[in-house]
């Protein structure tokens, strides 16, 4: 049995606790924390930093300019969401907290919700209908990709189209496919390499405000996977660490892979985050991969005995792990349109990337680096944005400088690890953002410009940068230009022979995570300063005496641990999507609305749960028109194929599985609703690149027979259902 047919070598096993799982540390990040820190370098932390002398909480208001941030095709948020239907906004009683063992996606009251799209519906009008038993690279290239991650929903003007961009993260076979097809390492492989990557797809509703059906055929779906070819630009392009066998040019990569979260700039296009590419190659051994976590060991996938690219101990292969680790640029406009490889961003575990515009035009994009112990960085352009120059603007990423961030805290040194608040009454302080690269010439000693770019953490560990707890997301709040950090958590804070606390990340063995709230200096985007103060340490107030909320009161918060996506509502509140919620926790992950300002600063409302084993991803809030998007990822992840561990989300049995039916798990997106009295969500049916015109036109509500069936999906999930899954065997 291979290697991927029986996981018995968990390093987590043990350590994961609670929803974690080892299985999901293994194939979402090749056992990250289980190996050695790839940051060994000796940068200083808050209790070496002499602290601020002033406290600088009185300068985090808004300085006279604020900056914009927008992320909708031809429109602000706010412009694309005045389409509703007139009725309140996203008004919800919090759920409670959802123990870790229930197969459900569970909503507030008066709330409904259904999958737009599942993993393995066809895109395509001559895509093959989803077949686990017979899946092929093929038919797997023209369906949607599987473990769902950074989403969005881009309206057309008018609000009854649009298109929506999804990011696939990661595969588990041992779900994907019966445990007797797990031997065929060349098929397995192939499937899976076609699962990863982006999906484009056009989606179709009734109106504005009302519930979306993809649309098979769409004139705009894509499936982008790693064997799309992408364009290199920035001062990288054409170096000799990123030239190939393949690509003696270092100008052409084929594919995108490990896409995480990401961003919708203001010309439209998305930008995604290539995370964690390293566990797929096999490393030579050279300090520089040892930096990115790339292991000289076999990957447990063995994709490199069956593409060549993937063994960098292979002559004119030994580039190719340097050819992944960037934020890639799409047009979901233009499926013919060829996607970028941004080398001035920099060359590390991006989580994604965000961008906010100056006065002056000036782009910012702030980007996370998701390791334990690694960076916050930001790029500045050197070219202006210019309103309705999209093809200029689709330039702007290509040019600029490139920093990392250095905090300093106003009491470090009362920090002793216990999440105990200073005596000033807040975590904060001030910090620089140190250059890497300015004007096009390297700003660190005895690196290239190259080398900056392509070893980028080497050359943030010269800087100086401050080791963090996991940078996932970074979100500026399109109303304040606020930045918000998401910290995910590092339980090897503190541990022997580990970076201890300090200011900016105060826990040691900080399981919950945390986020920051940063302020540029003056509120300008392009500023070399800023403050910051932790807006909230997570956790479950009546487990862990640590967890703070800003000051509200923390008997009236929903718990919450692992703060891993990040988005903005038109009222400026600020959602966070959680990854991992351990054992102290013991709820199932989950969708939060956090409070930003006055008497609600801090306050937490839970608003979904995903099911059992699953991660909530890539959040969308349009709360003028009262909807919620997300991305469910890995549902069932401990389970089988034979034995599933989860039914979401069409929640069938194996003994009433009609035609077109599968009792087993499908990574999706889900739209959440409100449902007023007896009224029902219409949805637009038939195979057409046009919404149905009648109410309630059929309830097969997407292209084909094979479709989502039911209108609303709350209480698919039977007792029976729950109970299967609670109870199935875990696959190792």
């Amino acid at each position: 049995m291979t290697d991927i047919a029986k996981r018995t070598l968990l390093p987590m096993l043990g350590h994961a606790r609670g929803k974690r799982s080892p299985l999901t540390c293994q194939l979402k990040c090749g056992n990250a924390c289980a190996g050695p820190e790839c940051n060994t370098s000796g940068n200083g932390y808050f209790r070496d930093i002499a602290s601020a002398a002033l406290s600088r909480r009185s300068a985090l208001g808004l300085g006279a300019a604020a900056a914009v941030t927008v992320g909708v095709v031809g429109a602000t948020p706010e412009a694309a969401q005045a389409h509703g239907r007139g009725r309140p906004g996203l008004s919800f009683a919090p759920i409670a907290p959802v123990p870790n063992t229930v197969d459900d996606l569970t909503v507030p009251e008066g709330y409904d919700w259904s999958p737009i799209i599942r993993w393995g519906d066809p895109l395509f009008t001559d895509s093959p209908e989803f077949d686990p038993l017979e899946q092929t690279p093929e038919s797997q290239a023209s369906q949607f990709g599987y473990n769902s991650d950074y989403l969005d929903i881009l309206q057309d003007r008018g609000g009854r189209t649009g298109v929506l961009v999804n990011n696939h993260e990661y595969t588990n076979e041992t779900n994907m496919f019966p445990a007797e097809q797990l031997g065929d390492l060349e098929r397995v492989a192939r499937v899976a390499m076609a699962a990863h990557g982006m999906s484009v797809v056009e989606i179709a509703r009734t109106g504005p405000g009302r519930p979306w059906s993809y649309v098979r055929g769409g004139s705009r779906n894509r499936r982008i996977t790693l064997s799309t070819p992408f364009a290199v630009d920035g001062p990288a392009a054409g170096s000799d660490l990123l030239r190939t066998k393949d690509d003696p040019t270092g100008t052409v990569v084929l594919g995108t892979q490990n896409n995480c979260a990401g961003g919708t700039t203001p010309w439209g296009t998305v930008l995604s985050g290539e995370e964690n590419f390293n566990q797929y190659f096999k490393g030579n051994g050279s300090a520089e991969q040892k930096r990115y976590g790339i292991s000289t060991d076999a990957p447990s996938r063995r994709w490199h005995e069956v593409d060549p690219r993937f063994d960098s101990t292979l002559p004119g292969y030994e580039n190719e792990p340097n050819r992944f680790g960037w934020i890639v640029e799409i047009d979901p406009q233009d499926p013919s349109s060829t996607p970028v490889k941004h080398t001035g961003l920099g060359r590390f575990k991006h989580e994604g990337a965000n961008v906010r515009v100056a006065e002056d035009g000036t782009v910012v994009a702030y980007s996370g680096d998701d390791e334990r112990f690694d960076y916050l960085y930001k790029f500045v352009s050197s070219k202006k944005y210019v309103e309705g120059d999209r093809a200029h603007n689709m330039t702007l990423l290509s040019e600029g400088d490139l920093y990392v961030a250095k905090f300093t805290g106003d009491t470090a040194a009362e920090i002793d690890g216990s999440g105990r608040l200073p005596s000033d009454g807040a975590f904060d302080g001030s910090g620089q953002w140190l250059p890497l690269l300015v004007d096009g010439r390297s700003a660190v000693e005895g690196m290239a410009v190259d080398e900056v770019l392509v070893y980028t953490r080497l050359a943030a560990d010269k800087a100086g940068a401050t080791k963090m707890d996991r940078p996932e997301d970074v979100e500026p709040s399109p109303l304040t230009g606020k930045l918000y950090v998401a910290l995910t958590n590092n339980t090897q804070r503190g541990t022997d022979g580990k970076a201890g606390p300090d200011e900016a990340n105060p826990r040691t063995q900080n399981r919950d995570g945390h986020v920051i709230e940063l302020t540029e200096r003056d509120n300008r985007a392009d500023a070399l300063e800023f403050d910051w103060n932790i807006l909230l340490l997570a956790g479950d107030p009546a487990k862990n005496a640590s967890a703070y909320f800003s000051g509200y009161p923390v008997e009236k918060v929903s718990p919450i641990s692992c703060p891993d996506n990040l988005a903005f509502d038109s009222e400026g509140n600020l959602w966070i999507t959680t990854d991992g919620a351990p054992g102290t926790i013991g709820y199932n992950d989950g969708m939060y609305k956090v409070g930003l300002s006055g008497r609600q600063r801090g306050n937490v409302q839970q608003f979904l749960a995903v099911p059992q084993d699953a991660e909530c991803c890539g959040p969308v809030v349009h709360d003028r028109e009262r909807m919620v998007y997300v991305a469910v990822q890995h549902p069932g992840e401990d389970g089988s194929f034979e034995q599933p561990r989860s039914y979401f989300p069409d929640y069938v049995v194996p003994t009433r599985q009609g035609e077109g039916e599968w009792a087993l798990p499908r990574p999706s997106v889900a739209q959440v609703f409100p449902v007023d009295g007896d009224e029902a969500p219409e949805f637009p049916g038939a195979i057409s690149d046009k919404p149905g015109r009648e109410r309630n036109a059929g309830r097969r509500r997407k292209n084909g027979d094979c479709g989502p069936r039911y209108r609303g999906y709350r209480g698919k999930a039977t007792a029976e259902t729950k109970a299967a899954a609670r109870t199935a065997a875990r696959s190792y």
